[in-house]
């Protein structure tokens, strides 16, 4: 009984509409009080659920995305990539999800990608002649790399869960995430080969290139700073995060002179609104799971996918379906704390690594960023360019039909994920 009421409360209030962290949390809470689980500890979940020492790595990268957003570098780095491959067939689209690619690699965010590089250039993509619908797909999709490409919150939630090393995932994401930025490049390329956009007419020369360089050389540098730190161990991803705030204060305001001390003030409001979107999911997440566990759904649904699964390439594959379905109306956070806690002992079943899956997981969520009802980088880059959502889902079946490629490619090939961590001496199998 316990199980139908935790289950059947939870699917109401979302169908309702409610927010995900009010259906996670009332569908828990009415489930422990109705039943006598024990109230006591709703406290006690609900404090350690959010008393992590790795999320409050999230708090400060959501700040230093902020800090970097609020400072327009990301035109910079639109304008050095312009000059570098803006003459190309289809330039500018090729010019966008590089962008994304560095953008999401210092904002961890994909609305919040879509939203920067989308507002940088959609303009030029459509004074040039590219459709407003592909435009805004391409900067959509291509802001997918936000969750795979580190530091990535969705990465921090799930080594959070499964109690992985945080440092691991987001090295294991680096090649993966390369690869699906690269695919991304090739949809662009042809899809503009086959429509005819041309590249931008010749402008500037090498001298103009390199003071494009000099410009974009401290925005460029953050993504290093980051990787390599947790990288050469010298500090950990939450001591990273807090390097990412002081690094990007440093490049805002002395550097790029872009925001003054007063900005802060907003800057501040705007990442702990963020964050606490974050946070108070987390932490209903973690009642929800809690309350879960002790009804017995957590243990009815892995015995079942183990029933299910002969072995576990198809656990891996149908899972990635499950996750597709889900990415279409949840978020990648409540996704997270919704099945991970179900698939842990599956993986252990199954002996499948957790870095590996990591990766899977993470890449499978990121395709749900731009697919409908609940795209949200699609309704970002919709209210940017100012047309139908349904119209850019159209123009991302491309992209996401190579993002599936890629996941495929990256699900059968485990070294992809695992050998620069093991490299490097952050993991060991």
């Amino acid at each position: 009984m316990e199980f139908l009421l935790i289950l059947a409360l939870f699917l109401v209030l979302m169908f309702i509409g409610a927010p995900i962290g009010t259906s996670l949390g009332v569908s828990a809470v009415a489930t422990i009080m109705y039943f006598d689980l024990g109230a006591e500890m709703l406290g006690v979940n609900f404090a350690s659920g959010i008393a992590s020492f790795p999320l409050l790595a999230i708090p400060f990268f959501v700040l230093a995305g902020v800090i970097l957003q609020r400072a327009g570098i990301a035109a910079h780095i639109a304008n050095f990539f312009e000059l570098l491959v803006g003459r190309a067939t289809g330039g500018l689209s090729i010019v966008a999800v590089l962008t994304c690619m560095f953008w999401g690699a210092m904002s961890g965010s994909g609305p919040a990608t879509t939203a920067a590089v989308g507002m940088i250039l959609l303009t030029p993509m459509l004074n040039n002649g590219y459709d407003k619908a592909f435009s805004g797909a391409t900067i959509a999709n291509a802001s997918d790399l936000s969750i795979i490409i580190p530091p990535s919150i969705a990465f921090i939630i799930y080594g959070n869960i499964t109690s992985v090393s945080v440092s691991a995932l987001f090295v294991a994401g680096i090649i993966p995430g390369l690869l699906t930025g690269v695919a991304t490049m090739l949809v662009a390329w042809y899809i503009s080969y086959r429509r005819g956009y041309r590249g931008l007419v010749c402008r500037g020369c090498m001298s103009d290139l390199l003071k494009a360089l000099r410009q974009s050389f401290w925005a460029l540098m953050a993504p290093v700073v980051i990787l390599g730190g947790i990288y050469t161990g010298i500090f950990t991803p939450t001591e990273a995060a807090v390097v990412a705030v002081f690094y990007s204060l440093f490049v805002a305001v002395l550097i790029y002179r872009s925001i003054g001390w007063r900005d802060l003030v907003e800057i501040l409001v705007e990442s702990a609104v963020t964050s606490s979107v974050i946070m108070f999911i987390v932490a209903f997440a973690g009642i929800f799971t809690w309350a879960a566990s002790v009804t017995g759904v957590i243990d009815t649904l892995a015995e079942l996918i183990i029933k299910v699964s002969p072995n576990a390439v198809v656990m891996i594959v149908l899972v990635n379906i499950l996750l597709f379905a889900l990415g279409m109306i949840l978020d990648a956070i409540s996704i997270s704390y919704l099945l991970m806690p179900i698939l842990i002992p599956v993986l252990s079943a199954f002996h499948v690594d957790p870095v590996f899956y990591g990766v899977i997981f993470i890449s499978a969520l990121a395709i749900g960023q731009a697919t409908p009802p609940v795209g949200v980088n699609l309704f970002t880059a919709a209210n940017l360019v100012g047309c139908e959502v349904d119209e850019i889902a159209k123009e991302a079946i491309p992209y996401v039909a190579m993002d599936f490629v890629v996941l495929i490619i990256i699900s059968l090939i485990p070294a992809l994920s695992l050998f620069l961590p093991e490299w490097a001496g952050l993991y060991t199998p």
